[in-house]
């Protein structure tokens, strides 16, 4: 996607291929940077603060910080230490325990001195294929919404019927290394010339949409309207949204969807109100090993997220903003489940399915 008409990745290497770069995300929307990881543990704090996040951008993170390990050391001892510093940093995204399980068995069995340029390869292959990936989700995901558009008359004699899509956090291209998995046939509707608005859920309490998801659907020209993260169930029910599509960080062998907090009440809203609620889903972010969304992990993170907000006063200063009483205590769950039952359709690279349908569609 582009930036300013500029091409860009969510990571990305320069120079002999061994210098990694990301775009810093906790500095956007109000400054655009990027980041040079040179060791695993830039990597490691690149993903545990949030400077990259969405699952399949932390797994290619991961992939390119046991590169930048074996660069500087290919003994086993770092290889294993290496895998432990970056497993140890976000516990729910399955893309970072997939992607550092496939890269240790490739290492581990190769001598030390092929181990660098192995491990740089594979996270190339990981970003090339989650590129891939992620624009088959699109193809798949737009002919949902052209369906859905048909039905909902856009495009009809008065021209002025837009698609109106909900999204929540960000699973944008920012959280991806390109196309993103539920903006994915947002670019493409648009791109195509079927008329798309977007409601940006702001999603509480880091603002992923409304920092994040806004910034990039602008960059690319797309019409959206940032509501707060509770107006979603008014407009639902005033049948002002005609499909919701969220992303996921793990999705269980039965179709229970982890994802940014907040998603869960979105479901029960698009439900109760019959509007249909689809979940874009890489496959590297299924985990086969589980059945039941209660076994999936959440994330815990410091309560200053929830206690402070981050953004530009009225002079243009970048600061943050305590907005609870002082000595307040907060708790500040990252994640939550969304039962299969209340999802419409999952949309992978292979095809759309309903939610107890994973196993059929990848031959397990």
């Amino acid at each position: 996607m582009k930036v300013g008409g500029v091409p860009y990745r969510a990571i990305f290497t320069e120079g002999d291929g061994t210098e990694v770069r990301v775009i810093d995300q906790t500095v956007l929307p109000h400054r655009f940077e990027t980041i040079r990881m040179e060791t695993t543990a830039d990597a490691a704090r690149a993903i545990r603060d949030m400077v990259v996040r969405g699952a399949p951008l932390i797994g290619a993170t991961a992939a390119y910080g046991v590169a930048l390990a074996m660069r500087a050391d290919p003994s086993d001892d770092s290889l294993a230490e290496a895998i432990a510093m970056l497993g140890a940093t976000r516990p729910t995204a399955v893309n970072l325990r997939w992607a550092l399980d496939a890269v240790g068995t490739l290492l581990r069995g190769l001598p030390p001195g092929e181990r660098t340029v192995a491990a740089y390869d594979f996270a190339g292959r990981l970003c090339e294929d989650d590129v891939r990936t992620n624009r088959s989700i699109g193809d798949f995901g737009l002919g949902i919404f052209e369906q859905i558009a048909r039905q909902a008359g856009v495009g009809g004699s008065r021209g002025d019927r837009q698609l109106n899509v909900m999204t929540h956090c960000n699973a944008g291209w920012l959280a991806t290394v390109d196309w993103g998995t539920a903006t994915a046939p947002v670019y493409l509707a648009h791109d195509q010339g079927l008329p798309v608005h977007v409601w940006v859920r702001e999603t509480r309490p880091r603002f992923q949409g409304a920092g994040l998801t806004a910034w990039e659907l602008g960059q690319h020209g797309i019409p959206h309207t940032v509501v707060s993260d509770s107006a979603a169930g008014h407009l639902l029910s005033r049948g002002k949204v005609d499909v919701v599509i969220v992303g996921t960080d793990r999705t269980t062998a039965a179709g229970d969807v982890a994802n940014k907090v907040g998603t869960y009440p979105l479901a029960l809203a698009a439900r109760d109100n019959g509007v249909p609620f689809y979940v874009a889903v890489p496959s590297p972010s299924i985990d086969w090993s589980i059945e039941d969304g209660a076994e999936i992990p959440i994330e815990e993170r410091d309560a200053d997220e929830v206690t402070r907000v981050w953004g530009v006063d009225g002079d243009g200063v970048e600061r943050w903003v305590r907005v609870v009483p002082e000595g307040t205590r907060a708790a500040n769950y990252a994640f939550d489940v969304t039962p299969r039952r209340l999802v419409t359709g999952i949309v992978t690279e292979r095809g759309v399915c309903g939610a107890g349908g994973l196993g059929g569609l990848f031959g397990r």
